[in-house]
């Protein structure tokens, strides 16, 4: 390519400056009627030329081919139906129409689904594979997607045209399964509402509009219902247990539908108990009983009904009653009217005492047995003839009393298997810096000699007896505590020990709290990783069996990682709930949601791609109807017809090679000046 440059040998201020002055001559010349002023002006201007120094520029390019960029959508609802067909045979179209193009290069770009639950990012793929060319030699774009994209506003500015060549068909239909509203947190035993809708997309065929839900909760028991399609439905659930409940909801596949991965839904509520209710009878004060009062009044979850028995019926000293109880003891309503009301029953030091009859006792058995809680803290009366013992409540109680009170100093210490109980495990990693003594705890100084019968010993004293003693009956727990110096600890008695936190613990393990329960296997999830924990009082364990969102049924180790604890940790290949199991305890867990990100919306659409393609005057194509052709259209003009869709020529080059000749010779600028200015002054002279 040749073209003419200028290089000036002054400023162009200074030439403009001086055609200002030739000007100026050339008119003075005419105004006088000089006949040679036309020579003048000539000489004038061969003198700016020559100061102007034009040069002839004479450039070897080398053209560069055009680039189209063509973004496949891999993601997981491209899998759907025949649309991996559609794609291959798409972009093995498209690579043989470009490869016709004169000079014309294709760039193929393939992205999958974003890491989490991201979804779809086409136009991030878009805008990174079109920063790697440059702007000048782009083309065109092309997108081979269902049109199911989550980042459609992260667009870029295109200087060609984008095309979409859209995969599926236009009568897909799909069903899904969407959770309006559910509570992350309920109250047991209290009804909650979720709320949930059924919708069909696409072109969904006639029916009568309900449509079977099965709801189940941890993975139990499955409950069928029919609901409506297309309504808000209000499900009321009442949860039974604390912590982590998950509620799944499926409705089955229908037949044609694309896919059935969006028709479950899962919901994680953490059930709470509004107020626990305890129940704290002492059978004489004693320094312990402020102990336990201080621990359950410390818990602002827990309301607590509180009696000390400080005078028999059978006392006769003459004061009146008047002046010696604050309020009767209501015997009848707390243990046969409202004794049900009660998530745990504590008996500190108490005895006979005529108060309570045989029946009354008797209730008590029942309410065990029937999901109750009683915590016994035994002192000398326990060992005595008027023990609670000898009542019908000495039926569930897992230790008997032999009758022997052990009056001297001892270090409370954890049994074999109370290492592994969660009620006891890990207590002396509570002990303070540099105590005495094997756990670092301070010493007790009475035991009441048990003999176990039932249960488990989680704590021994004196000769490795029994201290401390927790059983199941039917529904309900019973724990047996051998000491009434529990209360040593608290008041730092030789370095005192972890008092506080072992009633706490045996409390909340009473009231069947879940994370206390020594035969459990729960989950945590972080992203895509899950760790399991097996808790369990036996020394090993099976294999974590693991069953994934798409029925595949894998094997897992579970390592010890403490005491009675036992863990692995699992990367989920895709998400949705997964179903664990190890034994004869088994836990779900929801790794994202059941249904992705990515099939929220199946049906292939080109709606939220219309106005960015309208922008370059592209055209969205579906493939059902073939292949489009590509051809070249100018700049400006529609790219996208009828079968057809077109890339914009961008004729760009890289100069490699660039020669630059003077137009002319300064010196013969100068002679042809000076001939000129001699014919002037020649001619105007004759004259």
């Amino acid at each position: 390519m040749m073209q003419v440059i200028y290089d000036p040998l002054l400023p162009w201020a200074a030439i403009w400056a001086s055609a200002a002055g030739v000007v100026l001559i050339v008119a003075l010349a005419l105004w006088r009627r000089l006949p040679g002023w036309w020579l003048r002006g000539l000489a004038g201007a061969a003198l700016l030329a020559a100061l102007a120094n034009p040069s002839l520029q004479d450039e070897a390019q080398t053209p560069l081919s055009d680039i189209v960029v063509l973004v496949v959508d891999e993601s997981a609802s491209q899998t759907l139906s025949d649309r991996a067909v559609q794609t291959a045979r798409a972009i093995d179209e498209m690579e043989r129409a470009i490869a016709g193009l004169e000079n014309t290069e294709l760039r193929v770009v393939s992205l999958g689904d974003a890491p989490g639950d991201e979804g779809t990012l086409l136009m991030t793929a878009l805008s990174e594979a079109v920063a790697e060319e440059p702007r000048g030699r782009l083309a065109g774009a092309v997108l081979l997607t269902d049109g199911r994209l989550h980042d459609v506003d992260r667009a870029p500015d295109l200087p060609a045209p984008l095309h979409v060549l859209l995969t599926g068909h236009e009568d897909d239909w799909d069903r899904r399964l969407v959770v309006e509203n559910a509570p992350a947190f309920a109250i047991l035993d209290e009804e909650v509402t979720l709320t949930l809708r059924i919708e069909d997309q696409g072109q969904a065929p006639a029916g009568d509009g309900l449509v079977e839900l099965d709801v189940a909760v941890d993975g139990g028991a499955v409950r069928q219902v029919r609901v409506p399609v297309g309504e808000d439905l209000t499900l009321p659930l009442t949860l039974t247990h604390g912590g982590t409940n998950v509620i799944q909801f499926t409705t089955p596949a229908a037949e044609g539908e694309l896919t059935d991965r969006n028709n479950t839904a899962v919901v994680q509520i953490n059930g709470v108990r509004d107020r626990l209710s305890v129940l704290l009878v002492s059978g004489e004060p004693h320094p312990g009983e402020r102990t336990w009062r201080n621990l359950l009044k410390s818990d602002s979850s827990v309301d607590l009904v509180h009696f000390t028995i400080l005078r028999p019926p059978e006392k006769q000293d003459g004061v009146p009653v008047s002046e010696l109880s604050l309020i009767a003891f209501p015997t009848r309503e707390l243990f046969l009217d409202k004794i049900d009301e009660f998530d745990l029953i504590i008996f500190d030091r108490y005895k006979r005492r005529g108060i309570l009859p045989a029946i009354y006792f008797d209730n008590i058995r029942r309410y065990v047995e029937d999901g109750g809680a009683v915590l016994i803290a035994a002192g000398p009366d326990f060992a005595s003839a008027d023990s609670i013992y000898r009542t019908p409540l000495g039926q569930i109680l897992p230790a008997a009393p032999t009758g022997r009170v052990i009056e001297r100093g001892y270090l409370p210490e954890l049994a074999p298997l109370g290492e592994r109980h969660p009620v006891t495990a890990g207590l002396p990693d509570l002990a303070p810096p540099g105590a005495e003594g094997a756990p670092g705890w301070g010493r007790w100084f009475r035991q009441i000699d048990l003999d176990p019968r039932a249960g488990q010993v989680v704590m021994q004293g004196v000769g490795d007896r029994p201290l401390l003693v927790l059983d199941r009956v039917g529904e309900g727990r019973v724990a047996l505590l051998g000491s009434d110096q529990a209360w040593l600890w608290s008041r730092g008695f030789e370095g005192g020990g972890p008092q506080l936190e072992l009633l706490r613990r045996l409390a909340h393990w009473m009231m069947k709290e879940p994370e206390l329960d020594e035969e459990a296997l729960t989950a945590t999830a972080e992203g895509q990783r899950m760790t399991v924990t097996r808790r369990t009082l036996a020394d090993e364990v099976g294999e974590l069996e693991i069953t994934g969102p798409d029925g595949n049924v894998t094997t897992a180790p579970l390592q010890e990682v403490a005491p009675g604890r036992f863990q692995a940790e699992v990367t989920g290949p895709e998400i949705g709930l997964y179903r664990l199991s190890e034994g004869d305890q088994s836990a779900v867990i929801a790794l994202g949601p059941a249904a992705p990100r990515e099939f929220e919306e199946t049906v292939a659409s080109g709606a939220a791609l219309e106005p960015v393609v309208a922008r370059g005057r592209g055209g969205i194509v579906r493939l059902e109807d073939g292949v489009p052709s590509v051809r070249q259209v100018r700049e400006g003009r529609p790219a996208a017809g009828r079968g057809w869709i077109g890339v914009t020529p961008r004729h760009a080059y890289v100069t490699s090679d660039v020669t630059v000749t003077p137009l002319v010779p300064a010196w013969l600028f100068l002679v042809l000046a000076a001939g000129l200015s001699l014919g002037a002054w020649m001619r105007e002279g004759r004259r």
